[in-house]
């Protein structure tokens, strides 16, 4: 009996561990090492979509369960960095394709892939934040048109009704994870504020200038409304929040460029994903490096 019991109490230790490295590599979507935001997370994209809320949770296990096999640095592990993109890629393939068994296949393969990709630039010292999930995501929708037109589907966007200044911001921070829903929104600004109470309304803030910004641009007033020129602002505000008035400063000017660089992609017909978050916060992360040497 004391073997069994014990042998029991070891296994539960592990799942426990395994599940909240899971939840910590969800929660890293947003930059946050919070398993409790990461179950928020979660929690917000079965509410918009039970199939991509599992695939959220069955990619981040692949990817997690990824890294372990390989054998990655523990501590990257354990801080859930080998799942976030992993995450992205979930929710993305069934954002954009059906539900069917090779999408699936898609999902393990994906969120594995974007794994081994983020592992080589963490050992490169590179911040390249959700890259490898805008990778793996762009591939396997360009091999979705060209070799399983199929399973392939267009998404089809909300149509807002009202345009309301006040969840420009919120919808901004649902469609982070391709939520179209206030609800969803709300529960993820919650579980940002949990993990970062700054984070959350720097995110708040980046989302609410983008969209502004956006509607004297003249843009498609129901793209603004719904988030999709909000939520790589977000990101971006999150990335550089501070005290400090200069992290301020950093902030507006990556909020500026992902907006700038998410109408450029939307005047070509790119999908952007979370590239414009990723190639602003980069450049600003650069920026911001150059000027301690000039200063």
């Amino acid at each position: 009996m004391t073997l069994n019991n014990s042998t029991l109490n070891n296994f539960t230790v592990k799942t426990t561990s395994f599940a909240i490295i899971v939840f910590k590599g969800i929660g890293q979507i947003m930059l946050q090492e919070n398993a409790a935001t990461g179950f928020l997370f979660l929690l917000g994209i079965f509410y918009g979509s039970f199939v991509m809320g599992a695939a959220a949770l069955f990619a981040t296990v692949s990817g997690t369960a990824t890294a372990l096999l390989l054998n990655y640095n523990k501590s990257e592990t354990d801080k859930g960095l080998y799942g976030f993109s992993a995450a992205l890629v979930g929710v993305a393939v069934m954002l954009f394709l059906k539900a069917v068994i090779l999408s699936w296949v898609f999902v393990i393969i994906g969120a594995s892939l974007a794994t081994i990709i983020q592992h080589f630039f963490i050992k490169r010292n590179l911040p390249v934040f959700t890259l490898p999930f805008v990778l793996v995501t762009w591939l396997i929708i360009l091999l979705a048109r060209y070799y399983f037109t199929d399973i392939l589907i267009e998404p089809s966007p909300a149509i807002a009704s009202t345009i309301d200044y006040f969840t420009f911001g919120f919808n901004g921070f649902g469609q982070v994870i391709f939520q179209d829903n206030l609800v969803a929104g709300l529960l993820f600004f919650i579980a940002v504020f949990i993990s970062s109470p700054i984070s959350a309304l720097y995110g708040l803030a980046g989302g609410i200038l983008s969209a502004i910004i956006a509607i004297q641009f003249a843009l498609p007033i129901n793209d603004i409304s719904i988030g999709l020129f909000s939520y790589n602002a977000v990101l971006c505000a999150i990335v550089f929040a501070d005290t400090q008035v200069k992290a301020g400063i950093w902030a507006l000017v990556s909020v500026l460029l992902s907006l700038f660089v998410s109408i450029l992609m939307a005047k070509f017909n790119i999908i952007p994903l979370t590239f414009p978050f990723v190639l602003a916060a980069f450049t600003t992360l650069i920026l911001k490096r150059m000027s301690k040497f000039l200063i």
